[in-house]
């Protein structure tokens, strides 16, 4: 009795060659790939493994964050961080109130009602442009408007206008790439049974896209408290407590740094990394918020 042709099992084509390059190249271009990673994770240890070693000693001080440098001596050692922390924070609560709202109605814009309106492509081209200025040029812009024309003094408030420009177009771009990702069937869905435009976007699209919304606003609100440019033109570094954010100097963590560094002491030295340290540790809590908010977001859905 004869098999069949039919009945005979067919023996798949082996391509030996050919899978073995490609498995050459992917193995190349990962080796690559993880060699690029581990070099680039190289600075960034170094650098965060230098301010720890030098700024620890600062922060683990009974007084670092209860006191200011207020009437101690450049080379007096102790006193605290309190005075630049409350500054910074102020700053940049001032600058996330002012950016948040305008940079999500933007964004909105941008991504619901724009299309392909001329206006639409001149607000793009406008966030680009102010994406790629440097902070210098912003506090520059608002001196000369804020100071030098509508006469008002040197505050942290100027200081948080500045702010507002570099944060704005950040918190556009990613609140745009977020609510572009969202669905479009849930649109029309919304659409489908009546619910307006508007209360489409409120009830539906920005709550989808809230956590990438969320960790965008934080990066960049992030980005901008470390900036040290507006703090130099706009106002004057105190090493005092001020809370009025419309007169007088204004201690911030950037302006610490800055000020110790025309001291040479041990301690000028200590106050500085401990200055980055803390400041490191600030932008490092807005991050973890950011992520804890973005997924309790998505649970809760």
């Amino acid at each position: 009795m004869t098999t069949s042709t039919m009945d005979r099992p067919v023996k798949a084509p082996t391509f030996q060659g050919v899978s073995a390059r490609r498995r050459g190249t992917d193995l190349v271009v990962k080796v690559l790939v993880t060699a690029s990673v581990l070099l680039a994770l190289v600075p960034l240890i170094w650098v965060l493994f230098t301010v720890i070693q030098k700024g620890f000693a600062a922060i683990t001080s009974p007084t670092w964050f209860t006191n200011s440098l207020n009437g101690l001596s450049a080379s007096a050692s102790g006193g605290g961080i309190y005075h630049a922390l409350i500054g910074t924070i102020l700053q940049g609560v001032v600058c996330a109130v002012i950016s948040i709202p305008l940079g999500l109605a933007v964004a909105v814009y941008l991504t619901e009602y724009a299309g392909e309106s001329r206006l639409g492509r001149i607000t793009t081209f406008m966030v680009d442009i102010l994406s790629g200025v440097p902070s210098i040029v912003a506090a520059l812009f608002i001196y000369a408007l804020w100071i030098a024309t509508f006469g008002f003094p040197k505050s942290a408030f100027a200081v948080s206008l500045a702010l507002v420009l570099l944060m704005v177009p950040v918190v556009i771009r990613s609140t745009e790439e977020m609510l572009r990702i969202v669905p479009q069937d849930l649109r029309e869905a919304s659409f489908a049974l009546g619910v307006p435009k508007w209360k489409t976007i409120m009830r539906i699209v920005v709550p989808t896209a809230l956590p990438g919304i969320i960790t965008g606003v934080m990066l960049a609100l992030a980005r901008v408290l470390g900036e040290t440019a507006p703090l130099l033109i706009l106002v004057g570094y105190a090493p005092f407590i001020n809370f009025d954010l419309f007169n007088g100097e204004m201690g911030s963590l950037p302006g610490v740094m800055v000020a110790e560094m025309n001291n040479p002491t041990p301690a000028g030295s200590e106050r500085i990394w401990g200055a980055a340290l803390t400041l490191i540790l600030l932008i490092a809590v807005l991050n973890i918020v950011a992520k804890l908010i973005g997924h309790f977001s998505r649970v809760s859905k």
